[in-house]
């Protein structure tokens, strides 16, 4: 059964409140600043290069990365690497091409083909429930079978409502799926771009995730949340300083990463 949505103190605009209203950072200024950086540092991550090109021209990827698949490719990331989840996603659309076969299919057979992935049981349950869930809504318009493309054009906390219902599906995974398949601004808050943006004093000491994805998307500029979240999270992949913090402060140690200037700056604050 779908999970009755977490209601949530909203402004006038329908946006979730700031939980640290009177927290000064990060300023746009700072916004920048950091997204420049890393874009000299790294230049602009291949990874993610085809959903910004999607971004740009405002338009659907492809037939092939629709919403519902997008959902799904982003449940299977979660507590394994990219490359393991596309994997297991490539191995479960070559196995059941079409979500009804998915749906239909036996629940030993579904873990046999996203195993790869990790937690293969718990994620074949989920998108069974997902899937189940969908079937009862009545989301099969136009003949398009089990799919969630009405989302396209719902504004951002309808869909966070609508997501939200579906177990397993969380803060993260919905603004995954906001920010790379519905082309909304929006900011995921993974342990890279949480373990970050509080070395570099963007987020209180004492956030939690849910309480720095808040704060985030409303401190961040709109324009800058897409490349700026697509370089933190490279950043925090490859930078072994970074990796060696964990949920320290930068410090000297790190004289090669360009984000001490900004730690040491709010360190003087």
């Amino acid at each position: 059964m779908p999970r009755k949505p977490v209601s949530k103190p909203k402004n006038q605009c329908g946006k979730t409140q700031d939980p640290y209203p009177h927290f000064g950072a990060p300023t746009p200024e700072q916004c920048r600043s950091v997204r420049d950086s890393l874009l000299s540092l790294h230049g602009f991550p291949a990874e993610f290069a085809e959903f910004r090109r999607s971004r740009l021209e405002s338009g659907p990827q492809s037939e092939s990365q629709s919403v519902l698949d997008g959902l799904v490719i982003t449940l299977l990331s979660q507590n394994t690497t990219d490359a393991n989840s596309r994997k297991a996603f490539q191995r479960l659309k070559s196995a059941f091409p079409t979500w009804n076969e998915v749906l239909d299919a036996e629940s030993d057979a579904l873990e046999d083909a996203i195993r790869c992935g990790g937690l293969a049981r718990t994620k074949a349950a989920r998108i069974k429930a997902l899937l189940q869930t969908l079937k009862l809504k009545g989301n099969n318009k136009n003949g398009l079978g089990l799919c969630l493309e009405y989302l396209r054009d719902l504004p951002v906390h309808t869909v966070k409502a609508e997501l939200s219902q579906f177990k397993g599906i969380g803060p993260k995974t919905v603004a995954c799926v906001l920010m790379f398949y519905l082309h909304k601004d929006d900011f995921p808050v993974d342990t890279h771009v949480f373990q970050m943006t509080k070395a570099i004093g963007w987020i209180p000491r004492t956030a939690t995730r849910e309480t720095a994805y808040l704060h985030l998307n409303n401190t961040i500029p709109n324009e800058l949340k897409f490349d700026l979240n697509c370089l933190l999270v490279t950043h925090g992949k490859l930078c072994r300083s970074c990796k060696q913090q964990h949920n320290k402060s930068l410090d000297n140690s790190s004289a090669l990463c360009p984000l001490l200037a900004y730690a040491n700056v709010n360190k003087q604050e």
